[in-house]
């Protein structure tokens, strides 16, 4: 029996609701605004985006120099 993942759920709707490809640090922000009940940590969240990208949801690109950061976005989202 597979277990709702509300967190998924919730990064999920944030980025396919987004207009703009979004940091890792911006979902964590929507998220913490969203759920108040439940403890928010990049690496849950990190967790559940590469989770989502392995599923082919999402997409997912390490930019910047030395520590970077990950942007996000619809898997569809330059498709037209």
């Amino acid at each position: 029996m597979i277990k709702s993942d509300s967190l998924k759920e919730k990064i999920l709707e944030i980025i396919l609701s987004s207009s703009e490809p979004l940091e890792t640090k911006e979902i964590e922000e929507k998220l913490k605004e969203k759920i108040t009940s439940e403890t928010i940590t990049r690496t849950k969240v990190f967790y559940r985006l590469n989770i989502l990208r392995g599923d082919g949801v999402i997409k997912g690109k390490f930019v910047g120099s030395g520590k970077g950061v990950w942007i996000w976005w619809r898997a569809d989202f330059f498709e037209k």
